[in-house]
């Protein structure tokens, strides 16, 4: 009889040292190190608990198979209080444990892509630059001419490419905005508008930052005086709406192509901006240089020879033909 009272005593003592055993082995797989082997981006997709243990297992962050899945739904419920879990593309640890993972998915922040946006390019190559970009969702129309300020931009995985292109046109307009209230004032530049295009201009003219404001009073002092602008780079922008260059030197006939473009052929400023101008040539437009300059010239160096007097221009451009003569 005694006999018997012992083995109903261990059976009575079995099932909790069967739940305390598996208790401590689902405690183990909770810290132990998982398998990835070094630092990975994973994109965590909305759909549930069930998808982002799938999308965890097999971007190798967690061990396949269900009871690795069963710890870490059970994980999940134990520690509710500490928060949700996000959809989101997440940067999990080489060797993250569950515990490292869930931390990743609640409180870690998600990757940010970059995109540039150089200075000088037109609408059309913006937007193809837009829709090239990884991980954006959706399409874009191209944006209206000098919408968009040139500069670097961070998003997330499933940004839509509106959202996207929308903060680059908010960018240009606070910048904008702010360029113009702090602006020299000139009669021949009214507006916001007519500031945009003239920067537009002067970035396409040169990329020497000491030549900016030299350029921009240039043109404004031709403005003044009745002369056209003549400016090569707004002839071309009339020739091809902005896809880039022409492939050949500009022609006798390209400059007496009539587009609203053509300074050679019209007055005043083109019809519109020719480029997205950064924020250097936008504080040259709004802050000319001073002086009586009407002309300038390449010198073969990378950048300008200016004058202010046709004879004077004139000798500059045969110095320039003359370095370039080999």
């Amino acid at each position: 009889m005694a006999r018997m009272l012992k083995w109903l005593a261990a059976l009575l003592v079995l099932p909790g040292l069967v739940a305390g055993g598996l208790a401590g082995w689902g405690w183990w797989l909770y810290r132990a190190p998982g398998p990835l082997p070094a630092i990975r981006a994973v994109v965590v997709p909305r759909g549930g608990l069930g998808s982002t243990i799938s999308t965890l297992q097999q971007a190798r962050v967690l061990e396949g198979g269900d009871v690795v899945a069963l710890v870490f739904r059970v994980a999940v419920r134990l520690t509710r209080k500490d928060g949700v879990l996000h959809a989101a593309e997440l940067e999990f640890p080489a060797h993250a444990s569950i515990r490292d993972a869930l931390f990743v998915l609640r409180h870690g922040r998600p990757v940010l892509h970059r995109i540039t946006v150089p200075e000088g390019l037109s609408a059309m190559q913006v937007a193809d630059i837009i829709e090239h970009a990884p991980v954006l969702t959706g399409s874009i129309a191209v944006p209206p001419e000098g919408d968009i300020l040139p500069q670097t931009y961070d998003y997330e995985w499933g940004t839509p490419r509106a959202v996207l292109l929308s903060r680059m046109q908010a960018a240009m307009a606070t910048t904008l905005d702010t360029v113009w209230r702090g602006r020299d004032a000139v009669p021949e530049i009214p507006d916001r508008r007519a500031l945009l295009i003239l920067a537009s201009m002067v970035e396409h003219e040169t990329a020497i930052p000491s030549e900016r404001p030299m350029v921009a009073r240039v043109f404004i002092n031709r403005l003044q005086r009745g002369m056209r602008l003549q400016s090569d780079p707004t002839v071309v922008y009339g020739l091809n709406q902005g896809a880039g260059p022409l492939g050949h030197a500009l022609t006798r006939t390209d400059l007496e192509t009539l587009t609203p473009y053509n300074t050679y052929t019209l007055p005043g400023l083109p019809a519109g901006p020719i480029c997205a101008p950064g924020r250097a040539a936008l504080e040259a437009a709004a802050h000319p240089a001073s002086g009586d300059a009407l002309y300038f010239v390449a010198n073969g160096a990378g950048g300008h020879m200016f004058a202010s007097s046709l004879a004077e221009h004139n000798r500059n451009v045969g110095a320039y033909r003359g370095h370039r003569t080999p």
